[in-house]
């Protein structure tokens, strides 16, 4: 079972830079985010077309998260618990049917949070906090899961080709590092980290000055596996070439293959 995570930034605008990469990857389901599209106007067709369902949490001009996979999605929710007044569109939920294992997805786009300080960084560690309650939940279920997505947390310094310039920036702040930690900590192993060591490894690089041409990332886009999970776990990758490409996304695949 391979499942990835995508930050498309934009379904509209990088549909055929999607197409073109699951084409080519064949992941078996896809965790979408910041589709920018409400449920009514995602191009569904096209993907159901290509062999995939289709489920969306959208939300209009931003925001919005989605699941394409070619393997049966049962229990289906949206919208994190624990704020009932919070209506932007960042999570989803589905339990994906394999050969072997049945294993439960967690798509998220967690808030950026800046400026800080600032209400923005506050509805940040409170989706965080909200998160970890989650992930408590679900790791009571004692089945696989991992949560997957764009969480705007650069763990640590060698996730940033320049980390002294994201000293203040809330992706980098250490609140939200002891947020992620706290969430780790409770049992998820940080898929990529437990198969890649070392600096140089990234999944952002932002549209303005050159940062892309210069490798000028950031590591943001995580899969945290339960234990459960973590030991069905053969492999993890960022596909990095994606971002050289025609029109891409700011964000490149990152994707797990479990023995599942």
């Amino acid at each position: 079972m391979k499942i990835a995570t995508f930050n498309i930034n934009g379904i509209k605008a990088r549909i055929s830079a999607l197409s073109d990469w699951l084409a080519e990857a064949r992941p078996d389901t896809v965790i979408l985010q910041e589709i920018k599209s409400q449920d009514d106007a995602f191009p569904r067709s096209h993907f159901e077309d290509l062999g995939y369902q289709v489920v969306t949490h959208g939300q209009k001009s931003f925001n919005g998260v989605a699941i394409l996979s070619r393997l049966p999605l049962e229990d289906v929710t949206t919208r994190l618990p624990g704020d009932a007044e919070d209506e932007q569109a960042r999570w989803v939920e589905a339990t994906v049917i394999g050969d072997k294992e049945a294993v439960r997805i967690c798509g998220l786009y967690l808030p950026n949070g800046n400026p800080t300080p600032g209400p923005k960084y506050d509805y940040k560690l409170a989706w965080m906090d909200r998160l970890e309650a989650r992930a408590r939940e679900l790791l009571a279920e004692e089945m696989p899961v991992l949560m997957a997505g764009d969480y705007n947390v650069i763990p640590q310094a060698e996730d940033a080709a320049k980390p002294d310039s994201w000293r203040e920036d809330a992706l980098f702040r250490p609140e939200t590092r002891a947020a992620f930690r706290r969430i780790q900590n409770l049992g998820f192993t940080e898929a990529f980290r437990a198969r890649v060591a070392g600096p140089g490894h990234y999944s952002f690089w932002d549209y303005q000055a050159g940062a892309w041409e210069r490798n000028n990332g950031i590591r943001i886009d995580h899969f945290l596996l339960s234990p459960a999970c973590a030991d069905l776990m053969t492999d993890c990758q960022i596909d990095t070439a994606v971002r050289g490409r025609t029109k891409p996304s700011d964000h490149v695949p990152v994707w797990v293959e479990l023995a599942a």
